[in-house]
Formats: structure tokens, sequence, C-alpha cells
């Protein structure tokens, strides 16, 4: 589904039914150097039991024009307009790391257009290393490596999402290294970082979000561990829900992940 944002085309995935703004909507927000296509699971499973989706391109990522956007704060007024340009005046809004972190500002900014909020794989404040900002910088293909390395608990997964013999590791890394080509950016993964390891304004929105929230978190994940959640999930008094994976949990435990969400929209 195309539709003009801010004066530039941007996309979503409906998963695979046509969009109806009269449902009940989930609004899915990658995270850095990712797109829609890390929600399909999820995204499919909300649009044919009940709920409208849309599983956003953020600017500057794979089917959204750019230029990227540099700050958490704007992802999250984009998102809002977003919004306003489907024609929907409240949803739930679920995001995965820096996806999180847009999910929880744009909350924070407009109480009453967020019905839950789901924070997957979140952390708060969520830096990044001095040295990976660098080779994201300078060697983005590297940086792509070290973080595919970091992200998945381990080599392979058991058969599930997409489907046995998937590798669900190099799958992650080929999308980034897709993401990062479509769009002719080489600083697009720096800036995603950036973004991540400048925000400041979680507690804030914390302090204005109304709508109930459930954090969904992998219990290996080396890239946002679980014990870097645990200030703002207590400022969100937010449900906490562990599972046996890492960063990338809707990848790596797909049906886990999945029951992890239907209970948060519950």
């Amino acid at each position: 589904m195309k539709l003009v944002v801010q004066g530039r085309e941007a996309y979503a995935y409906t998963g695979g039914k046509p969009f109806d703004p009269r449902l009940p909507c989930v609004v899915f927000i990658h995270g850095a150097l990712h797109d829609h296509s890390v929600w399909t699971l999820l995204a499919r499973w909300c649009a044919h039991h009940g709920f409208s989706v849309l599983a956003i391109d953020l600017p500057g990522h794979m089917k959204s024009a750019g230029p990227a956007l540099e700050t958490v704060e704007a992802m999250a007024d984009w998102v809002l307009a977003l919004l306003d340009a489907a024609g929907v005046q409240q949803a739930a809004l679920v995001g995965h790391s820096m996806g999180s972190l847009v999910a929880l500002e744009a909350a924070g900014r407009a109480p009453e257009r967020a019905s839950r909020l789901v924070m997957v794989g979140t952390a708060y404040p969520m830096k990044v290393s001095p040295a990976l900002l660098e080779l994201a910088r300078s060697q983005p293909l590297a940086a792509i490596d070290l973080v595919t390395t970091l992200s998945y608990s381990s080599i392979a997964q058991k058969p599930g999402y997409p489907g046995p013999g998937a590798w669900v590791r190099g799958g992650g890394r080929a999308l980034c290294r897709l993401v990062l080509a479509k769009q002719d950016n080489p600083m697009l993964y720096h800036q995603d970082f950036a973004a991540c390891d400048a925000y400041r304004g979680a507690l804030d929105a914390a302090a204005k979000v109304t709508a109930r929230t459930t954090l969904i978190l992998g219990r290996r994940d080396q890239m946002t561990p679980p014990k870097a959640a645990h200030d703002i999930g207590v400022a969100l008094k937010a449900h906490i829900e562990t599972v046996d994976a890492g960063h990338v949990l809707m990848a790596e435990a797909p049906d886990a992940t999945l029951a992890a969400l239907r209970r948060a929209l519950a």
C-alpha cells in the first residue's frame, strides 16, 4: 500500500489483506537497516484475524522515499502523519529495536492515538558503542556482519518461519545489505544507530503514555539485553514477556513472539 506522508511516497505492507481503516489497526515499525518484511508472519496473522495492518518502511528504507530521518523524534512525527494519511485515528504501535523507541515516542506525543504499545527487543538508553558507530560509518558492510553475529543466539533455528531449511542468520544479513543498496545511502546504518544512541526522551514519553504496554524481550539478546529494558519497563508499568531468542526475535523464535504479541493485543 502506498501513501503520501509529509509530501513523499511511503510504503506499508498490509498483511495480504486490503487495508480497512474501520478495523482495529496495528502499526509495525522496523529497526535499524530493516524494512517491513521483518514483520511478515506477525502482520499476516493480524491481517487475517480481525485487524488492519500497516507494516511500514520508514523514510529512506526500502520502498519509502528518502531522505532517511535522523532522529527518533522525527520518525515518531512521521508515523503519526502516516496514521493521518491512512485515515486511522487510533492504532496499536509495535516496534522492534530502533522502532520500539519510535513507537514509544509516538505514543508519548499522541497518547490518545495509541491503543497498545508493544516494544520488541528494546532498551533504554539504547547506547551504541563508539566503535560500532565508527564501523557503520566507515565500513557499513563489516558493521552488518558484526551486528548479524550478535543478533542471533544460534547458527541455525528449528523449522519455523519462513519455513524448513531457511537460514535465518543469512537472511538477516542479506536484508540489511539489500536495504543499504536499495537507497544508495552508505551512511544509512550509521544514521539509524546514531538516532538510537542520541535519543534521550524515553522517560518523558513514558510519563505521557496511557496505552497498555508490553515489552517482548529476547532472553539471549546481546544487542539489547533484557536488563537494559528494566528502567523503561518500570516507567511504563509494562508487562514483560521473554522469549528464548536473540535480538531479532521475530525471525529466530517466530511462534513464541507471535504468541506474546497476541497476548499484548488481546
